[in-house]
């Protein structure tokens, strides 16, 4: 799923992207999801989404191909495991709340699994079970926030990293903070923060982000 970053712009995406900055329960943001996904692939490319090109990046820089499992945790309509697999990461499991999104992934071929779920609260998988999670436009008003970042640290095993972006404005507000804490307590180490940067240059009024990568001790 992509982040619900500006309030107009080309391709119509007013509607869908302002509706999702506006949600206010996960219920909402799934349903919106579910009636973009046929059409959220093209409206995207439209806007110049940049999130997925970066965390691909930043994970080939920072984890060695043939890691496996991989968890696209906000998997969306596949845009990320569309790549993983050419890249070198043989399994890739996807994770988004909304299951219309996945059906449309699913149609690529690119998963082993599929989990119909929230970031957010308790995620049902054992700890350390995969070797890496990329998350990309997830971390944003009306999505998820530091709250999300235990569970991801939990599932990922020593050594592997989480790649994510996140918006400026929840960096501000306390996401930076819990990322210091998180390395205070030796459960993480910054392995790499981009300078912030606009997902979305078709998009006018939108926030820059930026891209972390987290490697999990």
């Amino acid at each position: 799923m992509a982040e619900g970053e500006g309030t107009g712009g080309a391709g119509g995406h007013d509607g869908f992207l302002g509706a999702v900055y506006d949600s206010k329960s996960t219920a909402d943001v799934a349903a919106l999801y579910d009636r973009w996904a046929e059409t959220y692939d093209a409206e995207m490319a439209q806007a110049g989404y940049r999130h997925p090109s970066i965390c691909l990046a930043l994970l080939a820089r920072h984890l060695p191909r043939g890691t496996a499992p991989l968890l696209d945790a906000g998997a969306g309509t596949g845009l990320i495991g569309e790549w993983l697999r050419i890249m070198g990461y043989p399994q890739v499991e996807a994770l988004d709340i909304s299951e219309g999104m996945l059906k449309v992934a699913a149609r690529k071929n690119c998963y082993s699994a599929f989990h119909v779920l929230a970031l957010g609260g308790t995620l049902p998988f054992a700890s350390d079970s995969f070797g890496g999670v990329i998350s990309a436009g997830v971390f944003t008003s009306g999505h998820v926030g530091a709250e999300g970042l235990d569970e991801l640290i939990r599932i990922t095993r020593p050594g592997g990293v989480i790649v994510l972006t996140v918006k400026g404005t929840l960096w501000e507000s306390g996401f930076s903070a819990r990322v210091s804490e998180l390395e205070a307590k030796g459960l993480v180490s910054r392995a790499e923060e981009t300078a912030p940067y606009v997902s979305m240059p078709g998009e006018t009024g939108t926030t820059p982000s930026r891209g972390l990568v987290l490697r999990v001790s």
